[in-house]
C-alpha cells in the first residue's frame, strides 16, 4: 500500500493503533525512501508551539490576518468549485488598504496528503526569518546560515554548496547558534527512536558512533540527528545543561590521523575539536555555562 504523510506523520508521533504501526513498519522497512521520510519527520519533533506560547510575541498585524483569512478562504472556494479559476470564484471581502497582493498557492501533494518535508523545511526558515525579533539570534546568523539554503541540511535534503571557506566546524558552529534553551528544553527523549537513529547512521552512513552519557558533567542528551554537509553526514547530539543554552556534540567521518584536544571561538560560540578513529568531533556551546574543554578531554579518552 502507498504510505501518505499523515499516516507517517500519525506514527512518528505514536499516535497508530498496533495494527497500522505494523503496517507502516513493514512499509518502511522495505522502502528506503519511506524511511527517509520518517527520519526526517522525526528529525524535527521540536516542541515549537510550546516554545512560542513562552514568548513575548507582538500583536500579528491586523493587515496580515485579512490576508491570510482572504488567501484561505480562496483556497477553500477553490476546492469547493472545483479549481475554477479566480475570477469565476465570488469574492466575499475587499482587500484591505495598503496590503500587497499575495499570488500563491498551498503546495500540495495530492488529495489529503500532509507536503513534503522539503516544503515544511522552507516554510520553517520563513517562519525563522519572521520571528527573529523574538528569538536570541546573533545578527547575522541567518545570513550566514544562508537561510532558505543552509549550509547544515536534513539528511533527506539535497546539500547545497557551502560558501568558499566553511569548515563544516564552522557550519555546525553557525546552526548551534539558532538554539536556544527553549527549543529543546521541553523535549521528551524517546529511547526507542534514538536507538533507530544511531542505528541508521551506523549502517548507512558507516560512522562508528554512540550517544554518550554525560550526565556527570551536568549535561543531559536531549536529541540526536543527521545532517549533511556538503557530500557528508554529520551527526549532531544536542545536550542541555543545568543552565544556559545547549551544548552540541558533532561528529563527522575524517580519516586524517588522529588529532588532540584544541579549543577556538567561532562568532559568540566556544568550540572544542578533536579527532580520533577516523571520525572529526566538535564539542559547540556558548561560554560559560559548561567547561567544554573539561568535557571534550573526557570525551576524547573513551
Amino acid at each position: 500500500m502507498n504510505e501518505d504523510d499523515i499516516r507517517l506523520l500519525a506514527y512518528v508521533d505514536n499516535e497508530l493503533a498496533p495494527a497500522e504501526r505494523a503496517e507502516v513498519e513493514a512499509a518502511v522497512a522495505a522502502s528506503p525512501a519511506l524511511a527517509d521520510v520518517v527520519a526526517s519527520l522525526r528529525a524535527s519533533r521540536l516542541p515549537y508551539r510550546e516554545t512560542f506560547a513562552a514568548q513575548a510575541l507582538p500583536p500579528v498585524p491586523e493587515s496580515l490576518s485579512a490576508n491570510l483569512d482572504a488567501l484561505l478562504r480562496t483556497h477553500a472556494q477553490r476546492q469547493q468549485a472545483g479549481a475554477k479559476p479566480a475570477s469565476e470564484i465570488p469574492q466575499t471581502n475587499a482587500p484591505v488598504a495598503n496590503d500587497a497582493p499575495i499570488e500563491s498557492s498551498m503546495p500540495t501533494n495530492g488529495p489529503g496528503r500532509r507536503v513534503r518535508p522539503w516544503w515544511l523545511a522552507a516554510a520553517f526558515a520563513a517562519g525563522v526569518a519572521v520571528t527573529a525579533v523574538t528569538m536570541p539570534l546573533l545578527p547575522g546568523v541567518l545570513q550566514k546560515a544562508g537561510i532558505g539554503a543552509p549550509v547544515l541540511t536534513s539528511a533527506t535534503t539535497p546539500p547545497p554548496k557551502s560558501p568558499q571557506g566553511v569548515t563544516w566546524v564552522r557550519a555546525a558552529a553557525e546552526y548551534q547558534q539558532l538554539y536556544a534553551r527553549d527549543t529543546v528544553a521541553s523535549v521528551n527523549v524517546d529511547a526507542s527512536d534514538t536507538a533507530r537513529t544511531v542505528a541508521d547512521i551506523q549502517r548507512d552512513d558507516q560512522l562508528d558512533i554512540q550517544v554518550p552519557d554525560l550526565k556527570a558533567q551536568g549535561l543531559t542528551f536531549k536529541r540526536v540527528q543527521r545532517l549533511r554537509w556538503q557530500d557528508r553526514a554529520l551527526v549532531q547530539m544536542v545536550y542541555l545543561p543545568e543552565k544556559g543554552d545547549p551544548i552540541a556534540l558533532c561528529v563527522v567521518k575524517d580519516p586524517r590521523p588522529d588529532q588532540g584536544v584544541a579549543e577556538q571561538h567561532i562568532d559568540r560560540m566556544g568550540v572544542v575539536t578533536w579527532r580520533k578513529g577516523q571520525l572529526g568531533y566538535a564539542l559547540i556551546g556558548a561560554p560559560g555555562s559548561v567547561d567544554l574543554k573539561a568535557v571534550a578531554s573526557s570525551l576524547a579518552q573513551l
